[in-house]
């Protein structure tokens, strides 16, 4: 929370800030889309665990959700969270990748790592955070 706070107000900083993790890190992401409200323009969780139904009110990051189809606990809590994030009109996408699993985007784990779906994945961060933290 301080870190964001502190780089939403450095000089250098247009004023919107965006975060992004990795399993526990899309967890984070999550976490702090709910503990910052306002003060967060986007979020882009990668297999992170959704927050408590009850903090998806205080969401006003837009939310791209990013899950490995085969990482069946997670993809599967896609469609409540997307019905929750529309309910409290947060702009938002979720995108769930054929045949990949948790941690389909780390090449450092050949086993899990599907390039294809890495690379969709990063293309549509990237287009996110252009989006929604322009200046």
């Amino acid at each position: 929370m301080a870190a964001a706070l502190w780089l939403k107000s450095h000089a250098f900083c247009t004023g919107k800030i965006g975060i992004t993790g990795f399993c526990f890190g899309g967890n984070i992401s999550n976490t702090l889309a709910v503990r910052l409200g306002g003060d967060l323009a986007a979020a882009v969780p990668f297999y992170g665990a959704v927050p408590p139904t009850e903090d998806i009110p205080k969401i006003r990051a837009a939310i791209l959700a990013h899950h490995g189809e085969l990482d069946t606990r997670l993809a599967a809590s896609w469609p409540a969270y997307d019905a929750a994030l529309t309910a409290v009109n947060v702009p938002h996408e979720g995108h769930i990748y054929p045949n990949s699993v948790h941690g389909f985007n780390c090449d450092a784990t050949p086993e899990r790592y599907n390039k294809a779906a890495a690379d969709l994945a990063w293309q549509r961060t990237t287009d996110w955070f252009n989006k929604y933290l322009a200046a």
